[in-house]
């Protein structure tokens, strides 16, 4: 699976952005796909998935309320829409896939993800 982001950019506190996650190579409704970010020095954290089984999303309690993942099968799409972004949200975001993972209440570890995408920029300034 080749996967592409886009939609990053520079936004002021409390604004939003919309994250796009596209595919080729297979259709994205047979993975579980999840999103990513890293900042500089720190370690990559997940902070959604959806499940390609029965469509159940999980978020981390830093994104829970102000993030939503969601899928459009039909343009092999997966979609992060961020809501109210803060000073702790500024990362590299990544796209990451995988078919036989199912995502639960655990914390996301990349390494349970075979696909990534190069990742988009997300910025926050006043």
């Amino acid at each position: 699976v080749q996967i592409v982001e886009s939609g990053g950019g520079l936004v002021q506190p409390g604004g939003s952005l919309r994250l796009s996650c596209a595919a080729s190579g297979s259709t994205l409704d047979v993975h579980a796909a999840a999103w990513f970010r890293q900042a500089p020095g720190k370690e990559r954290e997940g902070i959604s998935c959806i499940n390609r089984s029965d469509g159940s999303e999980y978020y981390a309690d830093s994104v829970k309320g102000r993030f939503t993942i969601s899928r459009e099968n039909g343009k092999n799409t997966v979609y992060l829409q961020m809501n109210s972004l803060t000073f702790e949200d500024p990362a590299v975001y990544y796209c990451a896939t995988d078919p036989d993972l199912y995502c639960s209440g655990d914390p996301l570890n990349p390494a349970d993800f075979t696909s990534w995408g190069s990742g988009t920029q997300v910025s926050v300034s006043s």
